[in-house]
């Protein structure tokens, strides 16, 4: 009796000296995780989810330091099954949402996702969520981060993304997505983009309008694409990482006489490309590089990084020639 009686005078002291501690919790958003919860089907992962515990004390959850609303949700792995709720919409000081490595949630994104306007990331990815890519994403302008890659999404990509004034990164890769890539990505207000749109079924030639837009990092490696790659490069752009591999792209190499200084990553392999390699790309330091299964002819200029690499960079190309291949 007088253990207890102590514990709780202790408990008490304790609250008293940290309140914060007891009273931080939004209940309106203690209320939304609990609904997320059992549309989650009650996982293990998420057993500190309690009303006993203060929620911003809960695993995956974090709360503004001067607002003490839920700022960001990540739940990483997990047991969890279901669907996303609607309810997650109604988190109105969320700005990071990442929901990975959660192969047994299925669905779609719920609309309400359009009502978060402070999301500055939003990562849905490695899960089984499907059906097309929602347009009304675009209506989030804070998002500066947009990963659904390893997903089941299929459709078009929608060209409202664009519209996405402050967007970083673009992930959409490991998908099913079809058609084109938007004529509107050329019209991106975000700031120096990187854009991921590997292992999908895209098809079509690469928009000229993307000319305008300088990116940081381009993978489209793994679909149909076909056209010039040239409206990438040029010594005005900024692109630092580049994976057109695994296409049918087809064009002159040769016209390519100028590449930014950025460039470090240039992987063409497999595709139809022809003509010769440019000597300007020696001046280029290259952490990646690989031009093997075209139909490139000439010799293999020397100096820069070209020569670090083996053969597997160059070989099944036309008549290339010239170290690490053989002499011309």
């Amino acid at each position: 009796m007088k253990t207890s009686f102590f514990t709780i005078v202790l408990l008490s002291l304790f609250l008293s000296l940290y309140p914060s501690l007891s009273q931080r919790c939004n209940k309106k958003d203690e209320k939304i995780l609990l609904r997320i919860k059992k549309s989650f089907g009650n996982p293990d992962v998420l057993t500190t989810w309690t009303k006993e515990i203060d929620c911003c004390s809960w695993y995956s959850v974090q709360c503004d330091e001067y607002t003490d609303r839920i700022s960001a949700l990540t739940i990483f792995s997990g047991n969890i099954s279901g669907r996303i709720t609607e309810a997650i919409g109604n988190l109105p000081y969320l700005e990071t949402l990442i929901l990975r490595k959660l192969t047994n949630l299925t669905g779609q994104i719920p609309s309400s996702i359009a009502k978060l306007t402070k999301l500055k990331t939003l990562t849905i990815s490695y899960t089984n969520i499907s059906g097309p890519i929602p347009s009304f994403l675009s209506q989030i302008k804070s998002l500066a981060t947009l990963d659904l890659s390893y997903n089941g999404f299929t459709g078009t990509i929608p060209p409202e993304l664009s519209l996405l004034p402050k967007l970083r990164t673009l992930r959409l890769d490991r998908n099913r997505l079809t058609g084109t890539i938007p004529e509107s990505f050329g019209n991106f207000t975000g700031r120096l983009p990187a854009i991921y749109l590997s292992h999908n079924l895209l098809n079509g030639s690469v928009p000229q309008s993307l000319a305008q837009v300088n990116f940081t990092a381009l993978d489209l490696s793994r679909n149909r694409l076909m056209g010039d790659l040239s409206v990438f490069f040029g010594m005005n752009k900024t692109i630092k990482a580049a994976n057109f591999s695994r296409n049918l792209f087809e064009f002159n190499f040769s016209n390519l006489n100028q590449f930014p200084e950025s460039l470090s990553v240039l992987d063409l392999n497999h595709n139809r490309i022809y003509g010769s390699l440019p000597v300007t790309l020696t001046g280029l330091k290259l952490q990646t590089w690989n031009v093997s299964f075209n139909r490139l002819c000439g010799q293999i200029p020397t100096g820069g990084s070209l020569q670090k690499y083996d053969s597997s960079a160059y070989f099944h190309n036309q008549c290339l020639c010239g170290s690490p291949l053989p002499a011309c």
